[in-house]
Formats: C-alpha cells, sequence, structure tokens
C-alpha cells in the first residue's frame, strides 16, 4: 500500500477520511441503481406493464447475483483491510486470490443452473401467460449468460475499495452504468429488442465494467495486494472461513430479499399486471435510498477495519460516529424527498394511469424504512469491520424474508393490497430494536478497549 493510502488509513483527519472513502462508494452504489433503473425507465416508455412487471419478476434471481458479489466481496474487503492493519500483506494478496476465482466459480455455476431451470423457477416468481416470455428473454441474457461479469464488477470494487481506492472503484462501477444507460436505447429502440435489448445491454456493461477493473488492478499490481494470480489462491491460513464468515451476514441480506421480493411478487401477481410493475417501479427508485445507506457503509468499512486491528480505538470510534450522523442525516433527507415527489417520479417510468397509482401509493410507504434500514446497514458494517460474525448474521436474518414474509400476508388480509408495501417499515422497524440491544452494548466495549 502507498504512502497517500496509509495516510488516508492512518492518519487523514476522520471527517474527511470518512467522505474520501463514502463518496466515491455512494456515487458508484447510485449510479448502480440509476442503471439498473434505466432498464425499468426505458422499457416502460414501451408502454406496456407486461414487460415492467417482467423485469420485476426477474429481480429475485438477479439478487442472489449481488448476495454472491457481497459475500466474497464485503468479506474479502474486510479481512483485507485487517490484514493490512496487522501489516499481513502476503494474507491480504492469498485473500484476494481466493475470493476472485471462488466468485468466478459460484457466478459460473449458478448461470447454468439458472438457464436449466428456468421453467421451473418462472412459476414461482410469479410468472404468467403476459410476463412469461419477456421474462425468459431478460433472465436468459442477464443471468444465463451475464452471470460471471454481474458478480466480478462489485466484487473487484468492494476488493479495490479494501486498499482505500474508492475513487477507482466508483470510476469502475460508473462505467459500467453510464455504458448501460447509453447502450439501453440503442437496443430496445433502434435495434427493436424490447426487454432483450435491456438485458443485453446490461451484459455486455457488466463486461466492459470488468475489463476496467482489470486493467487497473494490473496497473497497480506492484504496490496492492490486490491480484488475481490463481498461484496465489489458496484455502489455508483460515482464508475461506474468515472471508465466509464476515461475509455472510451480507450475503444472507440480498438472499433473504431474494426470498421476501419472491413471495411480494406472488402475492401482489394475483391483483394484476399492472401492480406488480408499479410495486416494481417503487421498489426500484426506494433502492436509491438504500444504496445511498449502503455506499456510506460499505465504503467506511476498510477504514473501522483498519484502524481496529492497528489499535487505533480513539480514531476508529470517531470514524464510527460520523458515519452514524452521516447515515441519519441523509437517510431522513432521502424519505423527505421521496415522499414529496412519489407521483412525479413513478409517472417518468411509464405512462399508464393505473400502474403510475400503484407505484406512487407504494413508494410513499417503503421509503419510511429509509433512517431505519440506513441505521440497520450501519450497526451491521460495525461488526463486520471488526470480524465479528454471529451478530450481523442475526441482524442480516431480521431484514427480510423472515418478519416481513408473515407480516405480507397478515397486512395483505387486514389492510389489502398496500399492506404488501407496509410490511417493509414495520418489519425493518423491528429489525431496527434488535440492532439496538446489539449495537449499542458492543460500541461501548469497543470505546473502552475491551474488544
Amino acid at each position: 500500500m502507498g504512502t497517500e493510502r496509509e495516510d488516508l488509513f492512518s492518519s487523514m483527519p476522520e471527517k474527511k477520511a470518512v467522505i474520501t472513502l463514502a463518496i466515491p462508494t455512494v456515487i458508484s452504489q447510485v449510479i448502480t441503481v440509476i442503471y439498473n433503473m434505466a432498464d425499468t425507465f426505458f422499457v416502460g416508455q414501451l408502454g406496456d406493464p407486461n414487460q415492467v412487471a417482467a423485469a420485476t419478476l426477474a429481480m429475485p434471481l438477479f439478487m442472489f447475483m449481488t448476495a454472491l458479489a457481497n459475500l466474497f466481496g464485503i468479506g474479502g474487503a474486510s479481512l483485507i483491510s485487517r490484514c493490512l492493519g496487522a501489516n499481513e500483506r502476503e494474507k491480504a494478496s492469498h485473500c484476494s486470490s481466493f475470493c476472485v476465482w471462488t466468485a468466478v466459480a459460484a457466478a459460473f455455476v449458478y448461470g447454468i443452473f439458472v438457464t436449466i431451470f428456468l421453467p421451473a423457477l418462472l412459476p414461482v416468481l410469479g410468472a404468467n401467460d403476459g410476463t412469461w416470455e419477456y421474462s425468459s428473454e431478460y433472465i436468459f441474457w442477464t443471468i444465463g449468460i451475464g452471470a460471471v461479469p454481474t458478480v466480478l464488477n462489485p466484487e473487484l470494487a468492494h476488493l479495490v475499495r479494501a486498499e482505500g481506492y474508492s475513487k477507482q472503484a466508483s470510476i469502475g462501477v460508473a462505467f459500467g452504468g453510464i455504458l448501460n444507460m447509453g447502450l439501453d436505447p440503442l437496443f430496445i429502440f433502434t435495434f427493436k429488442m424490447e426487454i432483450a435489448g435491456a438485458a443485453i445491454a446490461t451484459m455486455i456493461s457488466n463486461v466492459a465494467a470488468v475489463v476496467y477493473f482489470f486493467w487497473f488492478i494490473y496497473k497497480i499490481r506492484n504496490v496492492s495486494t490486490i491480484t488475481m494470480s490463481p498461484k496465489l489462491y489458496t484455502l489455508k491460513d483460515h482464508i475461506p472461513g474468515e472471508v465466509l464468515a464476515v461475509g455472510l451476514p451480507s450475503f444472507i441480506i440480498s438472499m433473504m430479499a431474494t426470498i421476501s421480493n419472491t413471495v411480494l411478487n406472488n402475492i401482489i401477481s394475483t391483483c394484476s399486471n399492472e401492480a406488480v410493475a408499479g410495486m416494481g417501479i417503487a421498489k426500484k427508485i426506494d433502492l436509491m435510498a438504500f444504496a445511498i445507506a449502503q455506499g456510506m457503509t460499505q465504503g467506511t468499512l476498510p477504514l473501522i477495519g483498519y484502524n481496529y486491528t492497528s489499535g487505533n480505538r480513539k480514531r476508529m470510534m470517531s470514524v464510527i460516529k460520523t458515519l452514524l450522523f452521516d447515515c441519519l442525516i441523509i437517510s431522513l433527507a432521502g424519505m423527505t424527498i421521496l415522499l414529496l415527489t412519489a407521483g412525479s417520479i413513478t409517472r417518468l417510468f411509464i405512462d399508464n394511469a393505473e400502474t403510475v397509482q400503484y407505484g406512487r401509493n407504494f413508494l410513499r410507504i417503503i421509503c419510511l424504512a429509509c433512517p431505519t434500514t440506513a441505521v440497520n446497514f450501519f450497526v451491521i458494517t460495525v461488526f463486520q469491520a471488526t470480524g465479528k460474525k454471529i451478530q450481523p448474521i442475526i441482524l442480516s436474518l431480521l431484514r427480510k424474508g423472515t418478519i416481513d414474509v408473515p407480516l405480507m400476508f397478515l397486512f395483505n388480509h387486514l389492510i389489502g393490497i398496500s399492506g404488501i408495501a407496509w410490511a417493509t417499515p414495520v418489519a425493518d422497524m423491528a429489525a431496527l430494536v434488535v440492532s439496538a440491544a446489539l449495537g449499542i452494548p458492543y460500541l461501548k466495549k469497543l470505546r473502552m478497549g475491551r474488544i
């Protein structure tokens, strides 16, 4: 690690260090959401709720790839940053090689699995006669063909960020996102490929982003511990266990979100494809606030981990306090903006009155979870950065796919279709109570140097 990177982790003023690492990460997360929204936006311009609904139904399968990227990306970033703090550079290099090649293998197998079993998966996702063919086309290109680059793009960004190259990591993600937004209208409208064109644009954009990361890692090879060399791949030195244990909570978050979205789509698809499309639009828009909170916490994770293992607890606690304050302020601002502009933003995506009405109502309810989501991410990140395993797993299991699933059925029965959306903020509030119960005592121990 170069002197500039060391200064960032060990001596730069805490607020400046948090901003230096978090802002580029937030920007990259936001751009990722924007280009994911771009598919929905440009497909929506076709004026066909069935195609928007098809992209929504594909989301759970797509989210599993995010889960894989987080498992090896966040788990690897945490271990690499702690290795650097302890001056264990060789172990950090072995870690990066393990993360890259294991993720490649897992993504490749997943892509084949989805392609083979897609006819059996589509009914589970809630596809019907109006969405079946569109969903098949979208999933084939984004997952069947594009699984490996889709996983590698965010994973490599996490690993590069672990050494303090937050800006460069963000450039890679942003490059793919901007390219996708440019290719979407070309494939959808000019080539008249409709939703299949959106899927091909996404796949090509992820490939381009991965090529950028390969180039950047090669460029910094003489000063960096990040490597893709298969020769350094190892299952020794407790690396697989440490990576998987720390990355597991982030994997679980995405996996439980997959379960949650699958259940949600199945319930809401009994109403209409317009309702499915409206929920899909609302979820994509709400992802913006989600991405900001996730970007801030993930960007700051290496800084917390480095100072934890180097023994600079005063600096570490200052970073943690700064991060919590920033998360609260930005998430409250995001919630307010979405509440005030829900109707107008939803209307940008599709010119269909029924879909817009569903999307507006769903968004106003879902966005109430912005502050609680931010705090839950904050607590999970502190545990991950300091190498804890059990607590973040517990918190990850509570956010999605457990509490919210029975609430969807209950609220749908009691309130109607809007009750499905209310399950999100209520479940997140319950998770916040557990986060506080686990996080507050742990933060006190960290401050007093007992851990």
